[in-house]
């Protein structure tokens, strides 16, 4: 089989031939290539034909009469690739290869291509001169536009390009002083902020200040000459203005129109004292000109004087038409970025000064924050650290009514959300010409439009701003409507008001939550804000209180809140009266006119007793709890295996998933990775949900825990209209309240009961997302289309509850119709409704049965659905339930016995923690938060689907088109409904000879590198190894190498480098001139597996001999046994050492000690002697195979010695949890590095990093935190343990990453501060030559390092059952261990070697 690969050779003749002569004709192959010319040199293509059996093929065959893409269509656009890489890294030694045609998903390499015609346009004849314009020019993944340069989406600016986080706090005194407060409250806010600067960092340049900036009340004192009798507090604003002054003058111009035509009479412009010379190269650079402007309130506001709220609301519109203006007149500071416009602050009570700088520097930039007359009752300051270097002076804080230190998760939703809350409101647009009548400005606020009409309004939200400033804006606008400021943040932020008992004697507060709840989604993620409208200054934690905060009282009346204890230098113990720490979603308030302090009880159920919220949720809410399920079987068996098959579910989804969940109520746990292709490669047909990933926190942000913090979520969902969050009444309490987003057929019975006059009149429609399957691929745009028709009409009359079905009547309407895939039915159905302004005027239940996995779940909630009734997941529960093998199973004690209606909610309860999972990955705690949000990134989907059903997700290669999804959908159908039928087993987990999914790592795969390496598995302790020569090694094969390297080239397609290949920009050199192997070896490491994972002989065999090479070996997490910290000194002639009697193939002065010692969240083994006998310590931040969790390692794993290393009791799981209980934020990794350093001087401080979208920015901030190296693991790695859809659907292929970061860090003038690693399925020396030139410098080596030491690849790791003991502490498997150090070195020999000739061949030394 594999001569026949490698040499094209049919079998009939191979099988004639002596084993010499194939081993020569590969040889002469090789040498051929690698003798060759200029490699850019493309040989004509060929109609050779694959030898890999399709089931495309088969599926197409068997349905003739369904109309089928043409062979033009392509799947994945590699042009998009080159696009990616060559924008990221500039690389100009990559050709994109050309993709398979859908059908088939064929693609040759380069010595095969298609011969059919490009989908881009150009006929075969100019096929050539098109591959190589494609080599040198950037092709975008979707056609330009007129006037593009790029359309490739990576996604909101918060995300891809800038993240921060920060030290915050405030200082309130109303007593002492007049009435304009002191100069004292700033003195000390100004030593605060100093004090915050471990909580900052600076730009590229070393000075520069990320941002600091403070917020106080308008000092009226220093701008007495502005005031009089007439005007004693008019308007100030804060304004950034262009240097250059005729651009600045033209601003100013524009300003005062502006002003004058919405009655506001100018009083005049004052230049803020500045010193410029105080500032760093890089803030100097970019700072603006400080102006400052004063505006009396218009005459109609004359009765405004008390509150001001009038002439707040005109100075908060005037602000945002200005913005309008600018741009129009273009003068924007979007239109040039070096001359910025901004407006930090326009009001008649708040000023903010900010900028560029560091804590120390701005009283001295800012000279009126040394003047005396500047005094002041309340401070806000706030210090950042920013993961970009380059300085941008509107991004510093406090914003203009907050001060944020963390990270809205939620982002994407909350802003689509916003955006289809504005696009409800009725209130007439022409109403937007009056900006000063109270009542009008008021109704602008609460019943206007604000986001949609840019000709006359800023937006309100904009995803190219921070989620600092799109969560102020929000907060600002509820301000202005009827909500207080503590009001607005108690619904933006909300607690965990479910079960709590500090809540239980204050029913009130509870009722406000339920309430708000239902209107509105939190903005949810690590926060601590701190807040003022000028009328109270306050602060509030999220709902996990993950961000520090404390606060203090003295005797004269001074409420001093901070991010920790010591900012105040001068605060004498003894003048405390009081003392405090906010918890988790707590609030404390100061009242600046009364000087009252209040505390979180006390301000909340003021807030609350408002309105009678209890009274309204009792006459309006409808409650939807768990029902008990239904015995009744939908389908008979033969029909419920052609519906499975239908919606492209095989064997391996009940054998695993659904015997799992229904059996234990738990998520299918699994081991190795993900080693199949990507969906878009892949030779199997797939659902839409596997080309997306889901993203997850790491760094800037912290994910959760959903086992230790489970009090603070929630899987609690609505359904119904949601009423005006700035006008509260009690039609708001009117909505369907779900306990669960999983609903069975009792509780959609239960949904459809309140559409009855006297038990709600919730109107509802069920809309079918069926359609005729004659109608072809083509037909599903037509589809789509009716049903978002239907769901608009539908709602315009009314409509409460749409209800979007799949579902089929019997077996002949699955067999003349075909589906929309519920993914692109729900979103293309609430994307929609967003547009027509409906999205808040009904809920979403998405009713299919292609969906099964938490996957599944997450994204039908992500893009829309409200919730799921999960039809076909739960009859193939009754299936599986009542067939003879469970049911043996469970006499024979091998599954716990239970009833039918246990196995079903089993089930929903594993859906629901694993949707609780996916959420604590982000760092999410609501479901309803997560709704919408999109969390999500596209790899392989066509823009048409992205438009359609996905819009705002990041999508950086192209794809599938929707034409496509309905081919592949097709088929998945199975020939014909029978008794006997069965499911395909596409072998998508585990590899399935022949039909099954292709699998890169594989027994085959194993068996081909232990003939070139020496390795004979049946040697170990268990057999003859101390009868053997040489421990059973024996000698390494070049020619068996060349098999094995030759069958990962001729295998099929499974990750985006595969769609490349190499084009030097200089000639081939001799191999003697390229550095040698030993100095490539040095940058060798393996990847972090620990000791409990492995055994202890692999684990320390793999450590020898990467030391022996002069690499990196990882100890993983769990810690080392202290006697590995010595040299083995004591070996004797075979090999064999006292010190380690377990091992074989030693040599005196091998060393056993890992070169990384790994420190995770868990601390698991982490110990003195651990962090100082490293060489170099790596800070687990997240992990390839399942990034956003922590590590797991089964109980049956922990031994006695594992548990001794580990300082826990043998048999128990170890779960660590995810890495966020020390490390909150960016500016905490910068501590604990500092803290490492401290620890062991001598050591590199490493940080894993997890490939995502963001990651570029995310390394550009632990390169400022001053890590050593920076390691970006693929999606794709391996694991010991980890449920199966964080294997299988979270984290992004390392070529994006690796691209994305090392882009990040050249741009941002940090890539000399670091080292990047790379891991991830790293197997030959292509691998790395690919790395390298996307700016690695070291390389990763997981589970072919495990393979190199005798690994078979039985995926049983999980199990504690490997057969040749690499992954299990049983004493008896471990013996038949059959690994030497001398095997992985061979390995690495080889790889090292391929390195080389690429070298060479490519001109490089």
């Amino acid at each position: 089989k594999y001569y026949t690969i490698c040499t094209k050779i049919p079998p009939s003749i191979i099988s004639l031939l002596p084993q010499w002569s194939l081993f020569l004709i590969i040889f002469l192959q090789h040498l051929s290539t690698i003798t060759s010319t200029h490699p850019t040199t493309h040989r004509p293509p060929t109609n050779q034909t694959d030898n890999h059996r399709s089931i495309r093929r088969e599926s197409r065959e068997r349905t003739p009469s369904i109309p089928q893409p043409s062979n033009s269509t392509m799947r994945l656009n590699s042009a998009a690739v080159v696009a990616v890489l060559a924008a990221s890294s500039a690389i100009d030694a990559y050709v994109h290869q050309l993709p398979r045609d859908f059908l088939t998903r064929r693609t040759a390499r380069s010595s095969q291509l298609p011969s059919g015609p490009l989908s881009f346009g150009v006929e075969k004849k100019d096929r050539w001169q098109n591959m190589k314009d494609l080599s040198t020019a950037l092709s975008m993944a979707f056609p330009l536009k007129e006037g593009e340069v790029s359309n490739m989406f990576e996604g909101p600016r918060p995300l891809v390009k800038e993240r921060d986080a920060c030290g915050v706090g405030f200082i309130a005194n109303t007593s002492s002083g007049e009435e304009f407060g002191t100069h004292k409250v700033l003195k000390e806010g100004l030593a605060a902020l100093d004090c915050m600067e471990h909580r900052g960092a600076c730009g590229g340049d070393g000075v520069s200040g990320d941002g600091a900036g403070i917020m106080t009340q308008i000092p009226w004192k220093l701008f007495s000459e502005y005031r009089s009798e007439s005007c004693p507090q008019p308007g100030v604003g804060m304004v950034f203005l262009p240097q250059n002054e005729e651009r600045r003058n033209a601003v100013k111009k524009v300003i005062e129109e502006v002003c004058e035509k919405n009655e506001l009479k100018f009083l005049g412009w004052r230049e803020v004292p500045v010193d410029a010379d105080s500032l760093g190269p890089m803030a100097k650079a970019a700072v603006p000109s400080m102006w400052q402007m004063f505006v009396k309130a218009p005459e109609r506001l004359n009765d405004d004087e008390e509150t001001r709220d009038g002439f707040e609301r005109t100075l908060y519109l005037v602000r945002r038409r200005i913005a309008v203006e600018l741009h129009d007149a273009g003068l924007g500071w979007e239109d040039n970025n070096d001359d910025e416009v901004y407006f930090a602050s326009f009001s008649s009570q708040t000023i903010v000064y900010k900028g560029m700088v560091q804590g120390c520097v701005l009283p001295q930039f800012y000279k009126d924050l040394q003047n005396p007359d500047y005094t002041t009752k309340f401070v806000i300051y706030h210090r950042r650290f920013s993961t970009n270097t380059n300085p941008r002076w509107p991004l510093a804080q406090p914003m203009r009514v907050v001060g944020h230190n963390g990270e809205i998760n939620t982002l994407i939703g909350n802003v689509n959300w916003v955006k289809a809350r504005e696009k409800s409101k009725t209130l007439p647009a022409e109403k937007l010409n009056d900006l000063v009548d109270a009542e009008n400005t008021d109704n602008i606020v609460m019943l206007c439009n604000t986001q949609d009409v840019p000709n006359v309004l800023e937006p309100l939200v904009d995803l190219n701003r921070s989620d600092s400033a799109n969560l102020d804006a929000v907060f600002e606008l509820m301000t202005k409507s009827r909500h207080r400021a503590p009001c607005a943040l108690m619904s933006l932020v909300p607690t965990a008001y479910e079960n709590e008992p500090s809540l239980r004697d204050n029913p009130e507060i509870v009722d406000f939550y339920k309430f708000h709840g239902g209107l509105l989604e939190a903005w949810d993620g690590p926060a601590l804000l701190v807040f003022s409208d000028g009328k109270s200054i306050g602060a509030s934690l999220d709902r996990n209180g993950l961000r520090p905060a404390r606060y203090s009282i003295t005797k004269d009346g001074t409420v001093y809140m901070m991010s920790e204890t010591g900012v105040i230098p001068d605060l004498d113990e003894a003048d405390i009266v009081q003392k405090g720490r906010l918890g988790p979603g707590q609030m404390i308030n100061v009242d600046l006119k009364s000087g009252e302090f209040k505390d979180n009880i006390k301000i909340k159920s003021e807030i609350a007793s408002r309105h009678p919220y209890g009274e309204w949720l009792a006459k309006g809410r409808k409650d939807v709890d768990k029902l008990a399920f239904s015995e009744e079987r939908l389908y008979d068996d033969a029909t419920a295996t052609f519906a499975q098959g239908t919606f492209g579910w095989g064997l391996e989804d009940i054998g695993m998933q659904i015997q799992d969940m229904a059996g234990s109520g738990k998520e299918t746990t699994y081991s190795m990775g993900d080693d199949a292709p990507i969906a878009v490669l892949s030779e199997r047909p797939h659902t839409p949900y596997n080309y997306l990933k889901q993203r997850f926190a790491q760094v800037t942000n912290p994910p959760i825990d959903p086992l230790r913090e489970g009090v603070v979520m929630s899987v609690a969902m609505t359904l119904g209209k949601k009423e005006s969050i700035y006008q509260v009444s009690e039609k708001g309490a009117r909505l369907i309240h779900l306990k669960s987003p999983v609903l069975n057929d009792a509780e959609m019975e239960r949904i459809a009961s309140f559409a009855e006059p006297e038990n709600g009149a919730f109107k509802q429609s069920t809309i079918s997302t069926r359609y005729a399957l004659a109608d072809g691929p083509e037909g599903i745009k037509k589809a789509i289309d009716a049903i978002c028709d239907k769901a608009v009409e539908d709602v315009r009359n009314g409509v409460e509850v749409v209800i979007l079905s799949d579902k089929a009547a019997g077996q002949s309407e699955f067999e003349e119709s075909t589906y929309i895939p519920p993914l692109v039915a729900v979103g293309a159905v609430h994307h929609r409704l967003i547009e027509e302004g409906l999205r808040m005027d009904t809920g979403i239940v998405m009713e299919t049965g292609s969906a099964w996995s938490t996957h599944h779940f997450a994204c039908l909630i992500g893009y829309g659905a409200n919730a799921v009734h999960p039809y076909l997941a739960l009859e193939t529960v009754k299936q599986w339930h009542g067939s003879s093998r469970t049911q043996s199973m469970m006499k024979a004690g091998k599954l716990k016995e239970t009833t039918l209606d246990e196995a079903q909610q089993n089930y929903r309860v594993a859906v629901e923690n694993g949707l609780l999972k996916i959420l604590s990955k982000m760092g999410i705690s609501l479901l309803s938060s997560y709704q919408g949000a999109q969390i999500f990134e596209a790899i392989g989907l066509g823009e048409d689907v992205i438009n359609t059903s996905l819009k705002g997700t990041t999508s950086r290669v192209g794809g599938v088109s929707l034409a496509d999804i309905a081919s592949e959908t097709v088929m998945m159908r199975p020939e014909s409904a029978s008794e006997k039928a069965k499911l395909t087993n596409y072998g998508y987990y585990k590899p399935v000879p022949k039909l099954g999914e292709y699998h890169a790592n594989s027994s085959d795969l194993a068996k081909l590198l232990h003939d070139a390496i020496g390795l004979d598995k049946t040697v170990s302790a268990a057999t003859n190894r101390d009868e053997v020569e040489n421990d059973g090694v024996k000698p390494k094969s070049v020619a068996n190498y060349e098999i094995f390297k030759k069958s990962l080239e001729s295998a099929p397609l499974a990750n985006i480098r595969d769609l490349l290949d190499f084009e030097s920009d200089r000639e081939s050199i001799p191999i003697e001139e390229v550095e040698p192997v030993s100095e490539i070896m040095k940058r060798f490491c393996t990847g972090a597996m620990s000791l409990g994972a492995l055994s202890r002989e692999a684990h320390e065999t793999l450590a020898i001999a990467v030391n022996r090479v002069g690499g990196k070996s990882n100890s993983g997490e769990g810690g080392e046994d202290v006697i590995r910290g010595k040299d083995i000194t004591d070996v004797d002639e075979k090999g064999r050492s006292p010190t380690f009697p377990h091992l074989a193939g030693l040599k005196n002065g091998d060393s056993a000690n890992s070169y990384i010692h790994q420190v995770a969240s868990g601390r698991f083994g982490v110990t003195p002697e651990f962090l100082v006998t490293a060489k170099q310590v790596e800070i687990k931040m997240a992990q390839g195979a399942k990034p956003g969790e922590g590590g797991q390692l089964p109980g049956p794993k922990v031994s006695d010695y594992i548990a001794t290393l580990r300082a826990s009791k043998p048999g128990v799981t170890l779960i660590s949890p995810p890495p966020h209980h020390d490390i909150y934020s960016i500016e905490d990794l910068a501590q604990l590095i500092h803290d490492l350093h401290a620890v062991n001087e001598k050591a590199g401080v490493s940080v894993k990093l997890v490939s995502s979208i963001g990651i570029g920015t995310v390394a550009c901030g632990v390169a400022k935190a001053n890590a050593d190296v920076i390691q970006i693991s693929g999606g794709d790695g391996g694991t010991g343990a980890s449920p199966l859809s964080s294997i299988k659907h979270a984290g992004c292929p390392w070529e994006l990453g690796l691209s994305e970061a090392h882009s990040a860090l050249m741009n941002n003038g940090l890539r000399d501060r670091v080292t990047l690693r790379v891991d991830g399925g790293i197997r030959t020396g292509r691998d790395i030559a690919i790395a390298a030139m996307m700016g690695a410098e070291e390389y990763g080596f997981g589970t072919i390092a495990m393979i190199a030491e005798g690994c078979v690849m039985a995926r049983v790791c999980h199990l504690n059952t490997c057969p040749v003991g690499v992954t299990s502490q049983k004493e008896e498997l471990r013996k038949k261990f059959p690994g030497t150090p001398e095997h992985v070195v061979n390995f690495f020999l080889f790889v090292a070697e391929e390195v080389r000739e690429l070298m060479a061949h490519l001109g490089y030394s």
